[in-house]
């Protein structure tokens, strides 16, 4: 294969869509380095998992040469991203979006080379646009267009409020890569009308529009949700290595893959043989494990690996649960109706209370929603210091 063959090749493993490959092509065929960018809003002060999807693709073009930014949305971050959300968002301070900036920058040099990695600020061209410079921004769109996107066709047709800023953001999003003069960008597939923009206003500016890399979103501990703090389904990348280890070993045997798919750097012919290797008969908990310690030696140490793994095996297979606890199969059940059908409370009521006390987990991981559902595979559950069952959900 040549060299732009290659190239392509690591760009697509994983990606869910590449607009438009052929450029892409004829991008990689230029004889200098490609301008990469990656926006984030800084909203919450925590790397998760989920993130790490998109700049782990975002480390490939490091390695393949390539000139990368990440860039903090400090002044989209007070206008407030409207993807996926029903109702208007709310815009954070200054100071909130400088206080969580500060800690986005220290934790994507645990997956970036901070040695090639150019950080930049929105604001240092957004600021500068002034009222005059938004209103011919605005002016290159129209509200039918805008109406367009998903988010806000259901927020109108369901009578819910869209305020006027809210349009701005695509626009802002797509100013950003005229400012930049980007060559590709990278985002979730939760953002294709605002990375398309910035095709069309690059357009709009004279240049070369960029191409689109656009990677899937990962599912959250609950195999449903999209991983999220506010859905309390993350494993964040600065959280204690048993912490992370009991979490991934959490996930079902089916959501392990996706995990796989889109986390593990192991070639994708070791990962079918793991599939081949239980399908013959091995323990899909081994191949969690395998999972679970390259991750956190990643994001901490092999020696931390290494001692989430011992900690996890003293814990669940040297006697610190029963080996003699009620053995059950049961199907998708909200949290509080598996207790209860599990014996371990008297009712639904009694789970509520014991999962706000904090006095239920599952695999050793505190559960903290009401509303989590166990998807297929095998479970330890337990309710309080004494109450135990292995539970196959199916």
């Amino acid at each position: 294969m040549s060299q732009v063959a290659d190239a392509l090749s690591e760009i697509k493993r994983g990606a869910d869509e590449i607009l438009v490959e052929k450029e892409l092509i004829e991008k990689l065929k230029l004889k200098r380095p490609l301008r990469i960018k990656l926006g984030a809003d800084p909203t919450a002060p925590d790397i998760h998992l989920g993130h790490t999807v998109i700049l782990n693709k975002m480390r490939q073009f490091q390695n393949l040469g390539h000139e990368v930014t990440f860039l903090i949305g400090d002044f989209t971050a007070m206008v407030g991203d409207p993807t996926g959300k029903n109702t208007t968002r709310p815009p954070l301070t200054k100071e909130q979006v400088l206080k969580n900036a500060e800690s986005y920058t220290e934790q994507v040099f645990k997956i970036l080379d901070p040695e090639k990695t150019k950080i930049a600020f929105n604001s240092t061209w957004l600021e500068e646009l002034g009222a005059v410079g938004m209103i011919k921004l605005a002016a290159n769109q129209t509200v039918a267009r805008m109406l367009e996107r998903d988010d806000f066709k259901k927020r109108y047709a369901g009578g819910q409020p869209i305020a006027i800023h809210e349009f701005l953001y695509p626009l802002l999003q797509g100013y950003d890569s005229v400012a930049m003069e980007t060559d590709v960008e990278l985002g979730g597939t939760d953002q294709k009308f605002n990375l398309l923009m910035g095709r069309e206003l690059q357009k709009v500016n004279g240049q070369s529009p960029q191409c689109v890399v656009m990677m899937p979103l990962l599912e959250g501990l609950d195999g449903v949700k999209k991983m999220s703090k506010s859905a309390n389904n993350y494993i964040g990348i600065s959280e204690a290595p048993s912490e992370m280890f009991g979490k991934i070993m959490s996930i079902s045997d089916v959501l392990m893959w996706r995990y796989y798919e889109l986390l593990s750097f192991r070639p994708l012919s070791e990962i079918e043989q793991f599939k081949v290797n239980i399908s013959n008969g091995a323990n899909p908990r081994d191949v969690k494990i395998s999972l679970a310690k390259e991750i956190i030696a990643r994001f901490h140490s092999e020696a931390d690996a290494e001692g989430a793994h011992k900690e996890f095996i003293e814990r669940f297979q040297k006697g610190k649960i029963p080996d003699d606890m009620p053995e059950l199969t049961l199907g998708v059940l909200p949290m509080p109706n598996l207790l209860k059908e599990a014996g371990l409370v008297t009712s639904t009521s009694d789970a509520n209370r014991m999962i706000k006390q904090g006095a239920v987990k599952i695999d050793g991981v505190k559960c903290e929603d009401n509303k989590q559902q166990l998807t297929d595979g095998e479970y330890v559950v337990q309710v309080g210091k004494r109450k135990f069952a292995r539970i196959t959900v199916a």
